[in-house]
């Protein structure tokens, strides 16, 4: 396929560079250049997996696990009762 690109002035002198230094014609150097780019783009890199460690919560009798939200806003609300009484 014949194509016309515009390539930025250091990306031109890496091509040169590359192309002196191996003795190849500019053809073969960016086709080269393009298949390492590509095949890395097509594979994914794997991550670190991120293990959650479950740490056992000792709550006291009565309070519900599942309504944690509403018993924070229960605190709330008794200390600013406990604030404005003083």
């Amino acid at each position: 396929m014949r194509t016309t690109l515009t390539i930025d002035p250091d990306v031109a002198q890496e091509i040169r560079q590359r192309m002196a230094d191996k003795k190849l014609p500019l053809k073969r150097v960016v086709n080269d250049a393009l298949r390492a780019g590509l095949s890395k783009t097509g594979k994914k890199e794997r991550t670190a997996r991120f293990v959650v460690k479950p740490w056992p919560c000792q709550f006291l009798p009565g309070i519900d696990q599942d309504k944690l939200g509403q018993f924070l806003d229960q605190l709330d609300t008794e200390e600013i009762i406990r604030k404005m009484s003083q």
